[in-house]
């Protein structure tokens, strides 16, 4: 890649870069980092998987004992459409609007459905994302600790973003 796509005036924010490892050989790229620059200035980044409008809809449907048949069969009412929420699914779809507006158990679950989804549901390492800071990271973000061999992860919500300074050091 040219450098200049890095460096263009009309990009907004700051640039970084990215380089592909292979799967297998990722962990030693790691490693490697961490040991040059040391472990307390590089940190992986955790990432959020977040409750679809289906998943939220088993969970709730479980949480609150209703026959996981029925709440399966719920669920699959939503179309299998990439960010569609359950408001939209009943728009899109008049049996699920039905069941909701004439069955008190449906309004309950998916009430409280539309209220969870899109929140936080389990957290995880993103696959590829490193930092590499002058000072120890933590100077910078809060980290979690995800073992004993001190590997950190920025632990940071969807909802903050990390913007570089002057310098180029990390700050929130």
């Amino acid at each position: 890649m040219l450098f200049e796509r890095f460096l263009n005036p009309e990009r907004i924010s700051m640039p970084d870069f990215d380089v592909d490892f292979s799967d297998a050989k990722r962990q030693l790229v790691i490693d490697y980092v961490s040991e040059k620059y040391g472990h307390d200035h590089v940190s992986q980044i955790i990432t959020f998987g977040t409750m679809s409008a289906r998943m939220v809809i088993r969970d709730v449907g479980r949480v609150l004992d209703y026959p996981y048949a029925e709440t399966d069969k719920l669920a699959k009412m939503v179309p299998n459409e990439l960010h569609i929420t359950i408001k939209k699914a009943m728009e899109q779809n008049r049996e699920l609007r039905e069941l909701y507006e004439d069955d008190e158990k449906v309004r309950n679950i998916l009430n409280i459905s539309m209220g969870l989804e899109g929140m936080p549901r389990q957290a995880s390492t993103h696959a590829c994302g490193i930092v590499i800071t002058k000072e120890p990271v933590d100077t910078y973000v809060p980290l979690y600790v995800r073992d004993r061999k001190y590997i950190y992860t920025i632990y940071y919500d969807n909802t903050r973003r990390i913007r570089p300074i002057k310098n180029g050091l990390l700050r929130t």
